[in-house]
């Protein structure tokens, strides 16, 4: 614009309609505003500080943000990014705080009170923020918000902030699977130290107006899941027994996937943006980068423990990368600025290990890995029920199919690649189909109402049945006192054998 050298006032509007941790919602009943969807900025001035403010609020609606307030009714931020990295709750939201170490904690919740359980939320949140922040011996502010939206439709997700979180879960999927909420608070928790402070240099400075690419999403998003699961461990929200089905079951997903022979965890991040197109998510197409990335933790943690004779671990390597990179606002190099750390924290070459399992495509030696502490893999082929074809869904997005299997009952009822799901035996297809449609037994009848551009229809078909990997752990019957105790030390179990 000319003629704006003293300043210029910028009227436009937004379609508030996309909800969701990721969008901006305006609703008769709350708003909630992801601030960078919404928000302009004067390209000269991202750095300059900058003062934002909510008019005309219904008398019994409130604020919820991590922005600092000022004695004006606003909130002010020292630049656009920190701004932007501040998701913002209005409305008549309940709400239950703590204070922990003199860091003040605020939950808040916009949903049906008959939906969630406030005093066990809270009770999860304050679990998980005593096991992360004790796990990496620090805690980085003095306020920190967690916003929760349980919604009847759609819902699935989180985003991280620096200080603060945005988590939908679908009602129902809460109702059916209340192990939803600890699993995604405990990764977008943990996400304030890596990814947020323990920051990939190729995620810098952030490019708001195309795709920012990175080859460390592995360790960003992966290895954050794999320290989501110990939380949960640590915690006791879930068995030792859980964890490790959830290990087989993640060695499944990714040995089931022909990708795996052909991408390699730093090629899946690099290729996160074409995540929006469908057919990418072909079994012989991709890799998941978080489930790649979450076994890769799993496997440096147990091969530092194991070669430095238990004296290095994961655990070491976050805590290096925290006080060398994040306390000093420095970024770290990508894979091999991890490398340098557990290298450092070890006194052991780890070239090896970087060049064939992060970069390279080599299997994951599970068994050398696991037999230090008394586990091993069995790999078997079962029966099991198949729909015949393959689908994916992004976060709160129709699921839609990526390929159908030529000659299958679907292919028959005229399930077709493109289809958007909107629904599964007459319930909605939401954040639960993965899960819903593996409980079709073979045999039984599978009803979907699909939509293209050719409009709505609905397809009908039985389930057949074929053959998958399936991974079983199991612990060693003649395990000795020492991999016992190795293996309780992994899982950050205390006291004796159980």
């Amino acid at each position: 614009m000319d003629g704006t050298a003293k300043g210029a006032v910028v009227e436009y509007q937004i379609l508030a309609k996309l909800p969701g941790p990721y969008g901006v919602e305006l609703s008769t009943h709350h708003a909630f505003f992801n601030l960078a969807e919404i928000l302009m900025y004067p390209v000269d001035m991202r750095s300059a500080a900058i003062r934002i403010t909510f008019d005309q609020l219904p008398a019994n609606w409130k604020i919820a943000t991590a922005l600092a307030a000022d004695e004006s009714s606003g909130f002010s931020a020292p630049n656009y990014d920190r701004l932007v990295d501040s998701p913002v709750e209005i409305g008549d939201f309940a709400e239950s705080d703590f204070d922990r170490n003199g860091a003040r904690y605020r939950i808040v919740v916009d949903a049906k009170t008959s939906d969630y359980d406030m005093p066990k939320l809270a009770r999860t949140v304050r679990d998980i923020v005593q096991a992360e922040t004790s796990w990496m011996q620090d805690q980085p502010f003095s306020t920190y918000l967690f916003i929760y939206h349980f919604p009847a439709d759609g819902g699935g997700g989180g985003m991280e902030h620096a200080y603060s979180t945005a988590i939908d879960i679908n009602a129902r999927t809460l109702a059916a699977n209340p192990d939803s909420l600890p699993e995604v608070t405990a990764h977008e928790f943990f996400h304030l130290w890596n990814v947020k402070r323990i920051r990939p240099q190729s995620l810098e400075p952030i490019d708001y107006t195309q795709e920012n690419y990175s080859d460390a999403l592995w360790f960003s998003e992966g290895v954050t899941n794999a320290v989501q699961e110990y939380t949960l461990l640590k915690t006791g929200m879930l068995s030792e027994r859980a964890f490790l089905d959830h290990l087989g079951d993640r060695i499944e997903e990714i040995e089931r996937r022909p990708a795996h022979l052909t991408q390699s965890a730093e090629e899946s991040s690099l290729c996160a943006w074409l995540e929006k197109y469908p057919s990418y998510w072909r079994p012989d197409r991709s890799i998941s980068y978080y489930s790649e990335g979450e076994l890769l933790g799993y496997a440096l943690d147990l091969g530092l423990r194991d070669a430095s004779h238990q004296k290095a671990s994961l655990q070491d390597v976050f805590l290096w990368l925290n006080r060398n990179y994040a306390q000093k606002a420095k970024l770290f190099v990508d894979s091999e600025g991890v490398r340098q750390a557990a290298e450092t924290v070890s006194n052991l070459n780890l070239q090896s290990f970087f060049e064939r399992y992060v970069a390279g495509t080599e299997a994951i030696p599970w068994n050398d890995l696991l037999r230090g502490v008394g586990l091993q893999i069995t790999r078997t082929m079962t029966d099991t029920s198949d729909p015949g074809f393959e689908a994916s869904r992004m976060f709160d997005m129709p699921a839609v199919v990526i390929s159908v299997q030529p000659g299958s009952a679907a292919e028959t009822a005229g399930l077709q690649e493109g289809d958007s799901i909107l629904s599964i035996n007459g319930e909605p297809a939401g954040a639960d189909f993965d899960s819903r449609l593996a409980t079709v037994a073979a045999g039984n009848e599978v009803r979907l109402q699909v939509k293209n551009a050719s409009g709505t229809r609905e397809v009908k078909f039985t389930a057949g049945t074929r053959q998958v990997l399936q991974v079983e752990i199991k612990q060693f019957e003649n395990a000795t006192p020492e991999q016992e105790q190795r293996r309780r030390a992994w899982l950050g179990l205390e006291g004796p054998a159980r």
